[in-house]
């Protein structure tokens, strides 16, 4: 048994295809599927069931590439001793943000981070939830920015700071009359909402009412949108008014600034962290990712350190 048979297995798991996965571990298709049959008649069982269309993972193979898994990740920590010892990251890092946080932290991330880190090169790429839990349970991306807590047992997580909600109103809207907003100055019939799949959508709809889906549709039309820009834009241009994540108003006009409301206490917030699955090593890279990202968030919002490397922070604020 080698390292190379078991990088080999994971990768046919990860993209269920003897092609697929030849292409992505740079070998030709013959040499990688004559690499896991040796490992297979070593170990005298059958990990793939190659007679299926995308190719499955057989029962006794499930535990083999699970374990194949935490063995990779043993020795992929060899290398991240001998990084901590010489002080020095270097490589290829996976990275991904959802796309309501990547607009406000990714383009500073991307300057500073090449700056301070230039033998790292980051990958990065805007996911949404449900395809960065699936990309880093197959190793596709090495850690994620988003909002948690996700309770997925197979998932750690490392909180950096608390970000508030504000509301987002066109001229005219009666809230504007008010200093502080709670949730019944939201115009549930005329919110602007993301598209579903974005998680911010459900703590918006968790905040304001079960009833919004029902009011929506009494509308006269109905649009959502995949990016908070672009709900700016819809109420400025069409009425009515949206929720944001406070970030994501820090370059806002004067006259935009405006038309922002914060809430009442316990003002909403939402928990933003990075995650990793449960066998990942690279710590020196994780922390100097925490660090640079903390960098461009208000001293305010930040989780304190001693608290970061805990897998959930149970907070007394209203929880989205």
């Amino acid at each position: 048994m080698t390292i190379t048979q078991l990088e080999y297995v994971v990768a046919v798991a990860t993209y269920k295809s003897f092609v697929a996965a030849a292409e992505k571990c740079f070998v030709t298709q013959p040499t990688l599927s004559m690499q896991i049959q040796k490992l297979e008649d070593e170990l005298g069982v059958k990990i793939f069931d190659r007679n299926k269309h995308p190719i499955a993972v057989s029962e006794m193979g499930d535990m083999i590439v699970k374990q194949a898994r935490i063995a990779l990740a043993e020795c992929e920590r060899i290398f991240e001793i001998i990084v901590g010892q010489q002080n020095m990251l270097s490589g290829t890092f996976r990275f991904a943000a959802i796309p309501t946080v990547a607009p406000n932290i990714l383009p500073g991330l991307l300057e500073n981070y090449s700056k301070n880190f230039p033998n790292i090169k980051l990958q990065v790429k805007e996911m949404e939830t449900n395809k960065i839990l699936s990309a880093i349970r197959n190793n596709e991306i090495d850690a994620a920015l988003l909002s948690t807590p996700l309770e997925e047992k197979d998932i750690k997580e490392y909180p950096l700071f608390y970000e508030p909600f504000v509301g987002y109103f066109h001229d005219g809207e009666p809230a504007l009359k008010k200093r502080l907003i709670d949730p019944s100055d939201i115009a549930l019939d005329r919110i602007w909402l993301l598209n579903e799949g974005h998680c911010m959508r459900n703590q918006i709809i968790n905040l304001c009412s079960d009833q919004i889906q029902k009011m929506q549709a009494e509308r006269p039309y109905r649009y959502e949108s995949s990016n908070v820009e672009t709900l700016r834009k819809m109420v400025e241009k069409n009425g009515g008014m949206t929720i944001f994540p406070e970030l994501a108003t820090l370059e806002f006009t004067e006259d935009q600034i405006e038309r922002i409301r914060y809430f009442v206490d316990p003002e909403p917030v939402r928990e933003i962290s990075l995650i990793t699955n449960d066998h990942f090593v690279r710590i020196s890279v994780l922390q100097s990712l925490m660090d640079e990202i903390l960098k461009l968030v208000p001293e305010k919002m930040r989780v304190q350190k001693k608290n970061r490397k805990i897998l959930r922070i149970q907070s007394a604020k209203l929880e989205l």
